[in-house]
């Protein structure tokens, strides 16, 4: 029986990058969605906090299931074991980037 994989993700959100890990993604049924299902958090008490994580822990507090935009996404990996989850500022980014659709929709008619 084949061992179930943890995934790391790391996605863009309001100029910031995330990084987190869960047991399960698949494609939404929501279009244009990845959906992130049993988040990983360092579950071990430890004497140093990390501020990062501990502000992750509180923004998916509660939350069973996580629909992410598919170009927000940068990168998924299946990873062998659990990293730190984290947030860091994307400092070369000087301006937020607009939102740009997935797919160019028309109307199907051709304009001369």
């Amino acid at each position: 029986m084949a061992k179930k994989g943890i995934y790391k993700v790391v996605f863009m959100q309001l100029g910031e990058v995330y990084e987190i890990y869960a047991k399960s993604i698949y494609q939404s049924d929501m279009y244009g969605f990845i959906e992130i299902e049993d988040h990983i958090f360092d579950q071990n008490s430890q004497i140093v906090v990390d501020t990062s994580e501990e502000k992750l822990k509180n923004e998916f507090k509660g939350v069973q299931r996580s629909y992410i935009p598919i170009n927000c996404i940068l990168r998924i990996d299946e990873v062998d074991k659990k990293g730190v989850s984290k947030i860091t500022a994307n400092d070369s980014a000087k301006v937020m980037p607009l939102v740009s659709p997935l797919f160019e929709g028309g109307s199907g008619k051709k304009t001369d």
